[in-house]
Protein backbone atom coordinates (compact mmCIF):
# COMPACT_ATOMS: atom_id res chain seq x y z
CA UNK A 1 0.00 0.00 0.00
CA UNK A 2 1.21 3.63 -0.58
CA UNK A 3 2.18 5.78 2.28
CA UNK A 4 -1.16 7.55 2.93
CA UNK A 5 -2.66 4.05 2.81
CA UNK A 6 0.03 2.88 5.13
CA UNK A 7 -0.75 5.87 7.66
CA UNK A 8 -4.46 5.15 7.75
CA UNK A 9 -4.61 1.60 7.85
CA UNK A 10 -1.99 1.91 11.18
CA UNK A 11 -4.37 5.01 12.48
CA UNK A 12 -7.48 2.39 12.29
CA UNK A 13 -5.69 -0.44 14.09
CA UNK A 14 -3.76 1.26 16.87
CA UNK A 15 -7.42 3.65 17.21
CA UNK A 16 -9.54 0.77 17.49
CA UNK A 17 -7.23 -1.65 19.83
CA UNK A 18 -8.76 -2.96 22.70
CA UNK A 19 -5.88 -1.81 25.06
CA UNK A 20 -3.56 1.08 24.99
CA UNK A 21 -1.56 2.91 26.93
CA UNK A 22 -2.83 6.37 25.66
CA UNK A 23 -5.59 7.68 23.50
CA UNK A 24 -3.87 9.94 20.28
CA UNK A 25 -5.25 12.68 19.10
CA UNK A 26 -6.33 10.78 15.55
CA UNK A 27 -7.91 8.06 17.37
CA UNK A 28 -11.37 7.35 16.50
CA UNK A 29 -13.75 8.55 13.68
CA UNK A 30 -15.44 12.31 13.48
CA UNK A 31 -18.55 10.72 13.80
CA UNK A 32 -16.95 9.47 17.66
CA UNK A 33 -15.61 12.46 18.24
CA UNK A 34 -18.04 14.58 17.87
CA UNK A 35 -20.56 12.27 19.62
CA UNK A 36 -18.27 12.45 22.24
CA UNK A 37 -18.28 16.36 22.64
CA UNK A 38 -22.09 16.68 22.13
CA UNK A 39 -22.67 14.02 25.27
CA UNK A 40 -20.03 15.84 26.96
CA UNK A 41 -21.54 19.37 26.75
CA UNK A 42 -24.65 17.78 27.63
CA UNK A 43 -23.58 16.58 30.71
CA UNK A 44 -22.41 19.59 31.80
CA UNK A 45 -25.13 21.67 30.85
CA UNK A 46 -23.55 23.48 28.18
CA UNK A 47 -25.61 22.13 25.34
CA UNK A 48 -28.19 24.70 25.30
CA UNK A 49 -25.56 27.70 25.11
CA UNK A 50 -25.26 30.05 22.49
CA UNK A 51 -22.90 29.82 19.66
CA UNK A 52 -19.77 31.99 18.93
CA UNK A 53 -19.13 34.58 16.88
CA UNK A 54 -15.86 36.05 16.42
CA UNK A 55 -14.60 35.53 19.68
CA UNK A 56 -17.46 35.70 22.10
CA UNK A 57 -19.53 32.55 23.97
CA UNK A 58 -17.67 29.68 24.51
CA UNK A 59 -14.39 31.27 23.28
CA UNK A 60 -14.43 34.02 26.26
CA UNK A 61 -15.27 31.21 28.44
CA UNK A 62 -12.02 29.98 27.56
CA UNK A 63 -10.28 32.88 27.46
CA UNK A 64 -11.10 33.50 30.95
CA UNK A 65 -10.31 29.86 32.63
CA UNK A 66 -7.03 29.64 31.36
CA UNK A 67 -6.18 33.36 32.40
CA UNK A 68 -7.51 31.61 36.18
CA UNK A 69 -5.94 28.16 35.72
CA UNK A 70 -2.40 30.49 34.81
CA UNK A 71 -2.57 33.77 37.42
CA UNK A 72 -2.28 36.01 34.49
CA UNK A 73 -3.90 38.96 33.68
CA UNK A 74 -5.86 38.13 30.25
CA UNK A 75 -5.86 35.48 27.62
CA UNK A 76 -6.90 35.38 23.95
CA UNK A 77 -7.84 31.85 22.26
CA UNK A 78 -6.08 31.28 18.91
CA UNK A 79 -6.41 28.37 16.25
CA UNK A 80 -2.97 27.62 15.94
CA UNK A 81 -0.32 27.29 18.24
CA UNK A 82 2.03 28.52 15.63
CA UNK A 83 0.23 31.80 14.97
CA UNK A 84 -0.16 32.20 19.15
CA UNK A 85 3.65 32.19 19.45
CA UNK A 86 4.42 34.55 16.35
CA UNK A 87 2.20 36.95 17.90
CA UNK A 88 3.58 36.93 21.64
CA UNK A 89 6.96 36.62 19.78
CA UNK A 90 6.34 40.20 17.61
CA UNK A 91 4.44 41.67 20.44
CA UNK A 92 7.64 41.51 22.44
CA UNK A 93 10.07 42.19 19.94
CA UNK A 94 8.25 45.96 19.70
CA UNK A 95 8.17 46.46 23.17
CA UNK A 96 12.02 45.31 23.54
CA UNK A 97 13.10 47.17 20.32
CA UNK A 98 14.92 44.17 19.29
CA UNK A 99 13.69 41.33 16.47
CA UNK A 100 16.06 38.87 18.26
CA UNK A 101 14.79 35.70 20.24
CA UNK A 102 16.97 33.33 22.42
CA UNK A 103 15.55 29.87 21.70
CA UNK A 104 16.58 26.03 21.61
CA UNK A 105 17.70 24.47 18.35
CA UNK A 106 15.06 21.91 19.20
CA UNK A 107 12.14 24.64 20.08
CA UNK A 108 9.36 24.21 18.16
CA UNK A 109 9.58 27.21 16.14
CA UNK A 110 12.99 25.98 14.89
CA UNK A 111 12.00 22.25 13.84
CA UNK A 112 8.22 22.66 12.56
CA UNK A 113 7.40 25.77 11.44
CA UNK A 114 9.04 25.51 8.20
CA UNK A 115 10.72 29.60 9.45
CA UNK A 116 7.93 31.28 9.94
CA UNK A 117 9.51 33.29 12.43
CA UNK A 118 11.84 35.24 10.01
CA UNK A 119 9.48 34.85 6.82
CA UNK A 120 6.62 36.01 8.54
CA UNK A 121 7.11 37.57 11.37
CA UNK A 122 10.76 39.22 10.34
CA UNK A 123 12.51 38.17 13.57
CA UNK A 124 15.58 36.39 14.12
CA UNK A 125 16.79 33.30 16.85
CA UNK A 126 19.77 32.81 18.78
CA UNK A 127 21.24 29.89 20.15
CA UNK A 128 22.04 29.65 24.01
CA UNK A 129 22.63 25.82 23.58
CA UNK A 130 22.92 22.81 21.33
CA UNK A 131 22.86 20.67 24.08
CA UNK A 132 19.17 18.31 24.53
CA UNK A 133 18.08 20.03 27.57
CA UNK A 134 16.85 23.72 28.15
CA UNK A 135 19.74 26.72 28.36
CA UNK A 136 21.69 27.35 31.76
CA UNK A 137 21.41 30.57 33.44
CA UNK A 138 25.19 30.86 32.73
CA UNK A 139 24.60 30.11 28.82
CA UNK A 140 21.91 32.76 28.87
CA UNK A 141 23.45 35.26 30.72
CA UNK A 142 27.27 34.66 28.78
CA UNK A 143 25.97 34.44 25.33
CA UNK A 144 27.64 36.68 22.97
CA UNK A 145 24.50 38.45 21.28
CA UNK A 146 22.08 40.57 22.47
CA UNK A 147 18.30 39.43 22.58
CA UNK A 148 15.02 41.07 23.21
CA UNK A 149 13.45 37.74 24.05
CA UNK A 150 14.49 34.57 25.58
CA UNK A 151 11.80 31.81 24.84
CA UNK A 152 11.91 28.66 26.59
CA UNK A 153 10.00 25.14 25.54
CA UNK A 154 8.96 23.41 28.37
CA UNK A 155 9.07 20.42 28.32
CA UNK A 156 11.38 20.48 25.62
CA UNK A 157 9.29 17.68 23.62
CA UNK A 158 11.98 17.12 20.93
CA UNK A 159 14.97 16.37 23.20
CA UNK A 160 12.46 13.91 25.16
CA UNK A 161 9.77 15.75 27.11
CA UNK A 162 12.81 16.86 29.26
CA UNK A 163 12.64 19.78 32.08
CA UNK A 164 15.19 21.82 33.98
CA UNK A 165 14.76 22.14 38.04
CA UNK A 166 12.58 24.08 39.61
CA UNK A 167 15.97 25.89 40.97
CA UNK A 168 17.61 25.95 37.36
CA UNK A 169 14.47 27.58 35.96
CA UNK A 170 14.18 30.16 38.13
CA UNK A 171 17.87 31.28 37.77
CA UNK A 172 17.18 30.63 34.30
CA UNK A 173 14.73 33.69 34.59
CA UNK A 174 16.84 35.66 36.49
CA UNK A 175 19.42 35.53 33.98
CA UNK A 176 17.14 36.53 31.14
CA UNK A 177 15.83 39.62 32.81
CA UNK A 178 20.34 40.53 33.95
CA UNK A 179 20.13 40.88 30.41
CA UNK A 180 16.95 43.45 29.91
CA UNK A 181 14.84 40.59 28.19
CA UNK A 182 11.36 39.32 28.65
CA UNK A 183 10.90 35.77 29.06
CA UNK A 184 7.98 34.12 26.87
CA UNK A 185 7.01 30.61 27.80
CA UNK A 186 5.88 27.64 24.90
CA UNK A 187 3.92 25.89 27.41
CA UNK A 188 2.29 23.63 24.85
CA UNK A 189 2.64 20.85 27.26
CA UNK A 190 3.01 22.99 30.38
CA UNK A 191 0.18 21.59 32.07
CA UNK A 192 1.64 18.59 33.20
CA UNK A 193 4.56 20.19 34.44
CA UNK A 194 3.70 20.80 37.91
CA UNK A 195 4.20 17.72 39.01
CA UNK A 196 8.11 17.44 38.37
CA UNK A 197 8.71 21.14 39.58
CA UNK A 198 6.58 20.94 42.26
CA UNK A 199 4.82 23.92 42.17
CA UNK A 200 1.21 25.02 40.72
CA UNK A 201 0.62 26.38 37.63
CA UNK A 202 -0.15 29.91 38.66
CA UNK A 203 3.38 29.66 40.50
CA UNK A 204 5.08 28.02 37.00
CA UNK A 205 3.39 30.92 34.67
CA UNK A 206 4.27 34.08 37.34
CA UNK A 207 8.07 33.44 35.89
CA UNK A 208 7.16 34.77 32.80
CA UNK A 209 5.79 37.54 30.52
CA UNK A 210 3.60 35.36 28.63
CA UNK A 211 3.06 32.25 27.93
CA UNK A 212 1.24 29.87 25.19
CA UNK A 213 -0.53 26.35 25.70
CA UNK A 214 -2.39 24.00 23.49
CA UNK A 215 -5.54 22.36 23.83
CA UNK A 216 -5.46 19.23 22.04
CA UNK A 217 -1.32 17.98 23.40
CA UNK A 218 -2.24 17.12 26.61
CA UNK A 219 -6.18 18.35 27.10
CA UNK A 220 -7.70 16.00 25.04
CA UNK A 221 -8.95 18.77 22.19
CA UNK A 222 -9.80 19.17 18.82
CA UNK A 223 -7.17 22.25 18.03
CA UNK A 224 -6.49 25.31 19.49
CA UNK A 225 -4.32 27.33 21.98
CA UNK A 226 -4.11 30.30 24.44
CA UNK A 227 -2.26 32.94 24.51
CA UNK A 228 -1.79 34.73 28.31
CA UNK A 229 -0.27 37.19 29.65
CA UNK A 230 -0.59 41.32 30.52
CA UNK A 231 -3.65 42.92 29.74
CA UNK A 232 -2.08 45.59 26.95
CA UNK A 233 -0.10 42.67 25.51
CA UNK A 234 -3.04 40.72 24.82
CA UNK A 235 -5.15 43.44 23.51
CA UNK A 236 -2.28 43.77 21.05
CA UNK A 237 -2.35 40.37 20.47
CA UNK A 238 -5.82 40.30 19.57
CA UNK A 239 -4.88 42.71 16.55
CA UNK A 240 -2.37 40.59 15.33
CA UNK A 241 -4.59 37.72 15.45
CA UNK A 242 -6.86 39.39 13.06
CA UNK A 243 -4.09 40.32 10.85
CA UNK A 244 -2.76 36.93 10.68
CA UNK A 245 -6.03 35.50 9.87
CA UNK A 246 -6.90 34.01 13.33
CA UNK A 247 -10.25 35.87 13.86
CA UNK A 248 -12.05 32.92 13.09
CA UNK A 249 -15.58 33.22 12.63
CA UNK A 250 -16.78 30.25 15.15
CA UNK A 251 -14.91 27.74 17.04
CA UNK A 252 -17.33 26.33 19.49
CA UNK A 253 -16.30 22.58 18.49
CA UNK A 254 -13.04 24.05 19.43
CA UNK A 255 -13.69 25.75 22.27
CA UNK A 256 -15.95 23.31 23.93
CA UNK A 257 -13.30 20.72 23.55
CA UNK A 258 -11.21 23.04 25.35
CA UNK A 259 -13.51 23.36 28.05
CA UNK A 260 -14.01 19.62 28.26
CA UNK A 261 -10.11 19.14 28.68
CA UNK A 262 -9.63 21.90 31.07
CA UNK A 263 -12.14 20.55 33.04
CA UNK A 264 -11.71 16.89 33.21
CA UNK A 265 -8.02 16.13 31.91
CA UNK A 266 -6.30 19.04 33.94
CA UNK A 267 -7.07 17.64 37.32
CA UNK A 268 -5.98 14.04 36.08
CA UNK A 269 -2.80 14.81 34.75
CA UNK A 270 -0.68 14.55 37.68
CA UNK A 271 -1.60 10.97 38.10
CA UNK A 272 -0.92 10.15 34.55
CA UNK A 273 3.02 12.08 35.26
CA UNK A 274 2.87 9.40 38.55
CA UNK A 275 2.02 6.22 36.44
CA UNK A 276 4.06 6.99 33.42
CA UNK A 277 6.96 6.45 36.14
CA UNK A 278 5.28 2.92 36.55
CA UNK A 279 4.98 2.45 32.66
CA UNK A 280 8.62 3.46 32.14
CA UNK A 281 10.18 1.35 35.14
CA UNK A 282 8.13 -1.64 33.34
CA UNK A 283 9.80 -1.29 30.10
CA UNK A 284 13.28 -0.93 31.36
CA UNK A 285 12.63 -4.30 33.25
CA UNK A 286 11.24 -5.85 30.61
CA UNK A 287 13.67 -5.14 28.44
CA UNK A 288 16.43 -6.35 30.88
CA UNK A 289 14.36 -9.66 31.59
CA UNK A 290 14.37 -10.29 27.96
CA UNK A 291 18.20 -9.85 27.44
CA UNK A 292 18.10 -6.65 25.12
CA UNK A 293 21.33 -5.76 24.50
CA UNK A 294 21.23 -2.01 24.25
CA UNK A 295 18.29 -0.10 25.08
CA UNK A 296 17.57 3.74 26.27
CA UNK A 297 14.24 5.04 28.05
CA UNK A 298 14.38 8.58 28.34
CA UNK A 299 14.56 10.77 30.75
CA UNK A 300 14.55 8.09 33.50
CA UNK A 301 12.50 8.48 35.45
CA UNK A 302 9.87 11.38 32.86
CA UNK A 303 9.63 14.26 33.66
CA UNK A 304 6.33 14.15 32.53
CA UNK A 305 3.57 11.80 31.11
CA UNK A 306 5.59 11.44 28.14
CA UNK A 307 9.27 9.96 27.45
CA UNK A 308 11.22 8.71 24.85
CA UNK A 309 11.87 5.16 24.40
CA UNK A 310 15.12 4.15 22.22
CA UNK A 311 16.35 0.75 20.55
CA UNK A 312 19.28 -0.26 17.83
CA UNK A 313 16.93 -1.21 15.33
CA UNK A 314 15.74 -0.05 11.79
CA UNK A 315 12.31 2.35 12.39
CA UNK A 316 10.54 0.33 9.69
CA UNK A 317 10.73 -2.84 11.74
CA UNK A 318 9.97 -1.65 15.16
CA UNK A 319 6.99 -0.18 13.50
CA UNK A 320 6.06 -2.91 11.92
CA UNK A 321 6.77 -5.15 14.90
CA UNK A 322 4.49 -2.15 17.21
CA UNK A 323 1.51 -3.00 14.38
CA UNK A 324 1.68 -6.86 14.25
CA UNK A 325 0.94 -6.78 18.04
CA UNK A 326 -1.91 -4.40 18.05
CA UNK A 327 -3.41 -6.68 14.86
CA UNK A 328 -2.61 -10.01 16.68
CA UNK A 329 -3.09 -9.30 20.67
CA UNK A 330 -5.52 -6.17 20.75
CA UNK A 331 -3.13 -4.23 22.49
CA UNK A 332 -0.56 -1.00 21.80
CA UNK A 333 2.80 -1.04 23.68
CA UNK A 334 4.21 1.27 21.18
CA UNK A 335 3.05 3.55 17.81
CA UNK A 336 4.80 4.74 14.98
CA UNK A 337 9.12 4.58 15.07
CA UNK A 338 11.39 7.23 13.59
CA UNK A 339 15.13 8.13 13.14
CA UNK A 340 16.87 9.71 16.14
CA UNK A 341 16.81 13.56 14.32
CA UNK A 342 19.65 15.45 14.15
CA UNK A 343 23.09 14.62 16.29
CA UNK A 344 21.49 11.12 17.46
CA UNK A 345 22.90 7.85 17.33
CA UNK A 346 23.44 5.67 14.13
CA UNK A 347 21.38 2.51 13.94
CA UNK A 348 18.87 3.33 16.32
CA UNK A 349 15.17 4.33 16.20
CA UNK A 350 12.91 6.48 18.70
CA UNK A 351 9.26 6.61 19.87
CA UNK A 352 7.46 8.36 22.29
CA UNK A 353 4.96 6.85 24.85
CA UNK A 354 2.68 9.32 26.49
CA UNK A 355 0.74 7.73 29.58
CA UNK A 356 -3.02 9.19 29.72
CA UNK A 357 -6.70 7.58 31.22
CA UNK A 358 -6.27 4.11 29.36
CA UNK A 359 -3.04 3.63 30.68
CA UNK A 360 -3.84 3.96 35.05
CA UNK A 361 -5.21 0.20 34.58
CA UNK A 362 -1.30 -0.75 33.10
CA UNK A 363 0.53 -2.74 35.91
CA UNK A 364 4.08 -2.92 35.90
CA UNK A 365 3.78 -6.16 35.43
CA UNK A 366 1.62 -6.01 32.29
CA UNK A 367 3.96 -3.82 30.65
CA UNK A 368 6.79 -6.08 30.57
CA UNK A 369 3.96 -8.81 29.44
CA UNK A 370 3.86 -6.52 26.19
CA UNK A 371 7.49 -5.75 25.65
CA UNK A 372 7.94 -9.39 25.70
CA UNK A 373 5.20 -9.70 23.24
CA UNK A 374 6.85 -6.79 21.39
CA UNK A 375 9.86 -8.26 21.32
CA UNK A 376 9.05 -11.53 19.98
CA UNK A 377 8.02 -9.95 16.59
CA UNK A 378 11.49 -8.67 16.03
CA UNK A 379 13.43 -12.29 15.99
Amino acid sequence: MDDEAARRHRARVWGGAERKLWHASIDGTVGQRLRELAAWAERVGDDGGPLDAYGDGPVEEVERRVADALGLPAAVFFPTGTMAQQVALRCWAGRTGSPVVALHPLAHPEVHEGGALSAVSGLRTVRPTDEPRLPTAEEVRDHPEPFGTLMLELPLRDAGFVLPSWEALVEVVEAARERDAVVHVDGARLWECAPHFGRDLREIAALADSVYVSFYKSLGGLSGAALAGPADVMEEARVWRHRYGGLVFQQYPAAVSALRGLTRELPRLPSYVAHARVVAEGLRTGFEEAGTAWFRIHPEPPHTHQFQVWLPYAPDVLTAASLALTEETGTVLFRRWSGPGAGGPPGVAVTEVTVTEPGLSWTADDVRAAVRAFLSRLD
